[in-house]
């Protein structure tokens, strides 16, 4: 609906213009996002966070808003393809370069949800 897109279009220009000052606060309403029922909300969620994790030094904030748990939620839920993959190239971004990440990443049950999505989706890297 419009209300979503004025509230992914706001967190999405508010996030780039205040990441070093608000850290992972300002990375929240994503991560809230990602928890609604909405595919299109999901969709959007997934792919702004994984716009922002293609910066190292995001990573932490990424980390400290929350995002793990419902990212790997994202990967087992009944949402888009488009949802699950930004969910696990955004994970695979947050896996490099931060042990911390990794350690958050497994502990959310990342890996066997990747391995299953790899297995169900018939890709060349899952044979």
């Amino acid at each position: 609906s419009r209300q979503q897109k004025t509230t992914s279009s706001f967190s999405v220009a508010s996030l780039q213009k205040n990441m070093a000052a608000e850290g992972a606060a300002a990375i929240r309403p994503l991560v809230d996002m990602l928890r609604r029922v909405s595919p299109e909300s999901q969709v959007r969620a997934a792919v702004a966070l994984f716009d922002l994790s293609r910066r190292v030094e995001r990573h932490t904030a990424i980390r400290e808003a929350g995002a793990i748990p419902p990212l790997v939620e994202l990967l087992t839920s009944s949402g888009t393809d488009g949802a699950k993959e930004c969910a696990a190239a955004t994970l695979h971004n947050l896996s490099l370069g931060s042990s911390e990440s990794d350690i958050a990443i497994a502990k959310a049950g990342a890996i066997p949800s990747l391995v299953e999505l790899l297995r169900s989706s018939g890709t060349a890297g899952a044979k």
